[in-house]
């Protein structure tokens, strides 16, 4: 079954037609919002596609501890 979302708001103009699998492939400047002195910041982590931005090991460490976090507090 196809998947399909508007990412119209996240996303620069000019990939707003892409596909699914051509985004996550994109180059991370596809994403609205990210400063040329970000791109330089991610790019120091290795990241340099929208693909790699949401696989990078040390955003997944930070988004796991903080969901953690988050669920720790709800359950007091």
């Amino acid at each position: 079954m196809p998947v399909s979302a508007n990412l119209d708001k996240l996303l620069m103009k000019d990939h707003e037609d892409k596909t699914l699998d051509e985004l996550a492939d994109a180059p991370i400047e596809a994403i609205a919002g990210i400063s040329a002195a970000r791109l330089e910041g991610l790019k120091a982590f290795g990241v340099t596609t929208v693909r790699d931005l949401g696989t990078n090991k040390f955003f997944k460490a930070a988004e796991s501890i903080v969901a953690l976090s988050d669920a720790s507090k709800k359950g007091h």
